[in-house]
């Protein structure tokens, strides 16, 4: 077929649409030269705590070129995740992202469909899917992409919708008209920094990672440090804080996505069934989960470290 760049991207869009995605936006593969400095920065003054691979494949963290012979665009897309379903009120929090099917999974499948309908449709395009576990700066790309701006507490921001979505990339050989980026609508408000219940938010627009309470439930391995013991807000994976209170979340829209449905036993489970969860229980609970990610000794840890 005979396209044009600018009917590329509304092909690709509808389809990205098709597939459930919420926003599909489009930039130039380029060095992220704005990013450079901060992320060099961030990285020296050990705000990434024991992440190590965050400073793992710098150059390629900036250039999509290195990941994908000949690139030439970066297609981001949305996920949205949100949802209005909640646990029991008395009961150690599980972030809202981690109550269904491990994210990986579902949004990997539905990129290889989106790469396999673009080589159909338009011809021998090369690419790779990205979903958060590879050297991808996803946050810089959407924002790029002009699918939304990033927040004081660094996460991408859509007008439409606030911000609990998941973001991936298509990275491809393709040359498509790009996006403009879109204004910083934050103003004066510091919510999401009043809010944190570890001040992880240091200053507007910086996170110091080894503080944050999805840090100390998911990344970190070793004990939890003590002096965070009345500070982690019942949170037992994850932590929702600073996009509960984000104004923008507001216009979020429970997901339709199947896969992000929780298991039933989830929702109804009280405190003392997750102070007595068993690795049979965790099992079951959490088959197909991101959760898994914690293991089960770590999310133990976790709830016991809340007593």
């Amino acid at each position: 077929m005979d396209f044009s760049n600018k009917s590329y991207n509304s092909l690709i869009r509808k389809e990205a649409q098709r597939l459930g995605f919420s926003h599909c936006g489009f930039s130039k593969a380029d060095f992220l030269e704005d990013e450079a400095p901060r992320l060099e920065r961030w990285l020296n003054e050990k705000k990434h705590g024991e992440m190590a691979y965050m400073a793992n494949h710098f150059d390629k963290r900036l250039d999509p070129r290195l990941l994908v012979d000949g690139a030439k665009t970066v297609v981001s897309l949305l996920l949205n995740y949100y949802t209005d379903e909640q646990q029991n009120s008395d009961a150690p929090k599980l972030s809202k992202y981690a109550y269904g099917e491990d994210y990986h999974f579902v949004i990997k499948d539905k990129l290889k469909q989106l790469l396999q309908f673009i080589q159909e449709e338009i011809g021998e395009v090369n690419g790779r899917v990205f979903v958060d576990s590879a050297p991808v700066m996803d946050k810089a790309w959407g924002v790029r992409s002009g699918l939304g701006w990033m927040g004081k507490n660094t996460n991408l921001i859509n007008k439409k919708q606030g911000s609990f979505f998941f973001i991936a990339e298509l990275i491809i050989d393709l040359e498509v008209e790009t996006d403009l980026p879109v204004l910083d609508h934050c103003g004066t408000c510091t919510a999401c920094i009043d809010a944190c219940p570890t001040q992880a938010i240091v200053a507007p627009y910086e996170v110091d990672g080894s503080k944050c309470i999805s840090y100390f439930t998911i990344e970190l391995k070793d004990f939890i440090p003590n002096e965070m013991k009345d500070k982690m807000d019942d949170w037992m994976f994850g932590c929702d804080v600073c996009q509960d209170v984000c104004p923008w979340n507001r216009f979020s829209s429970p997901h339709k996505e199947e896969r992000f449905i929780p298991h039933p036993d989830l929702l109804d489970m009280n405190k003392s069934d997750w102070q007595e969860l068993t690795e049979d229980t965790f099992k079951k609970v959490f088959k197909k989960s991101a959760v898994k990610r914690t293991k089960f000794a770590g999310l133990k840890r976790n709830i016991d470290f809340l007593k």
